[in-house]
Order: structure tokens, then C-alpha cells, then sequence
């Protein structure tokens, strides 16, 4: 089970993430996580919307730049030791963390971390197998 990410190239300057959600809010998208990967020059901000392919087309008419990525969306209980669980099951089965962001949901309780893996197949069925609840499209963009 994967969700699609959101990945916009976006110009290091004053106002872009203004523009950028803008034109989201207009097309009625919500953000349901958000995390922005920058340099000097430019950044890649990553979302999580509830319409991703709306979103896309969208961002697109607008002239930007965006593609989507399948990631992982896994839910964990908001208490010490959860969150290092999951990474010590995918350590110990030699798949690697390419970037995560987290964020904590309406859902009391919960937090929820979105990861890029080397292995996105084998990464989901052993965290499965490891009892770490892996969200569905459903579950995440309609948070």
C-alpha cells in the first residue's frame, strides 16, 4: 500500500510557497502533510494532498514544475519507543530511509510519518508483518 506524494520544484525566493498553496486552495485541495528540502537556489517541497491527481493538473496549469512519487504512509502510536520500532524493522531487513517527514492527525493519539525507501514492496509487507499499520489512499487523504 502506497500514497502519492507531491514533489514541486520550487525557486528560492520571497512569496513562491505563498503562490504555490494559492493555486492549491483555489483548486479546493487540502494539505495533509508538507515538508521543504531546500539550497541556496532552489527547494523541492513535498505534500501530501487529499486529491493528488487534481492537485497535479492544477500545479501544472499554473507552470510549475511537479511530479509524484509513491510513498509510504505508516501510523504509529504517539508514545516513546513506537517510532524507533518501525526503524529497526526495516534496519534489520537492510532497507534503507531515503527522507521522512511526520505530523500528527486529528486522530487522538496517533502520529503518522510518510518515508521514501529504497524498497517500497518489501518495506510495506515487513512492516505489516511487524504489526506497524501502513495507511491506505482512503485513510490518509481523507484525514
Amino acid at each position: 500500500m502506497q500514497i502519492q506524494q507531491l514533489s514541486i520544484f520550487v525557486e528560492n525566493k520571497s512569496g513562491r510557497l505563498a503562490e504555490i498553496t494559492e493555486v492549491l486552495a483555489a483548486a479546493g485541495i487540502d494539505i495533509r502533510a508538507i515538508s521543504v528540502a531546500d539550497t541556496s537556489d532552489f527547494g523541492i517541497l513535498r505534500l501530501i494532498v487529499d486529491r493528488p491527481a487534481e492537485a497535479v493538473e492544477a500545479l501544472k496549469q499554473a507552470g510549475l514544475t511537479v511530479s509524484l512519487t509513491s510513498v509510504i504512509a505508516m501510523g504509529i502510536d504517539d508514545k516513546p519507543g513506537e517510532f524507533s520500532k518501525a526503524m529497526r524493522v526495516l534496519a534489520d531487513n537492510q532497507i534503507g530511509v531515503e527522507y521522512m517527514y511526520a505530523f500528527i492527525s486529528r486522530t487522538s493519539g496517533k502520529a503518522y510519518v510518510i518515508l521514501r525507501v529504497e524498497d517500497s514492496e518489501k518495506a510495506v509487507d515487513i512492516l505489516n508483518k511487524n504489526s506497524v499499520k501502513i495507511l491506505t489512499e482512503n485513510e490518509i487523504y481523507g484525514m
